[in-house]
């Protein structure tokens, strides 16, 4: 084959560290965009970037050019450093360790772009502890809790 042919839809999860409530309405637009300008930059297009005070939502299409782990790591690192010039109370700003990455089919990517798009909704009902541990054992991941939170 002489071309490489690629289309892999990644719906990425992190949140903040120790799960802090900073992601305020004040704050939350203007992230979600700067998150999906990194995204565009390292050619993975962003579908839908969201959260809630916590934590935050990414699907996007990964590129070819880049590994899974290396684009989570120029996320969270460029948006932290952006994050803490944005507000006095953010300059210790950080996200947790560790990250959720799941597989999303095409023909879902409809479905989880509007589950990232209401998560004010959805977390009305259910942290994101429990969201999160939904996720792994849909996608049955082997977890131990101790492991998890940071």
């Amino acid at each position: 084959m002489s071309q490489s042919l690629v289309k892999n839809y990644i719906h990425i999860i992190f949140s903040t560290k120790h799960r802090q409530s900073v992601i305020l309405p004040a704050f939350e637009e203007e992230l979600y965009t700067y998150i999906g300008g990194i995204c565009k930059n390292l050619e993975c297009f962003p579908v839908a970037v969201g959260g809630h005070l916590d934590h935050i939502h990414i699907l996007c299409l990964l590129s070819k050019n880049i590994s899974l782990v290396k684009l989570v790591g120029e996320l969270k690192a460029n948006s932290s450093k952006w994050f803490k010039t944005t507000d006095e109370g953010l300059k210790n700003f950080y996200w947790q360790n560790g990250y959720g990455a799941f597989s999303v089919a095409p023909y879902k990517i409809n479905k989880v772009n509007s589950y990232i798009i209401n998560q004010k909704q959805h977390h009305q009902n259910k942290t994101f502890q429990d969201e999160y541990k939904t996720f792994l054992n849909k996608y049955d991941v082997k977890f131990d809790e101790r492991y998890i939170w940071d």
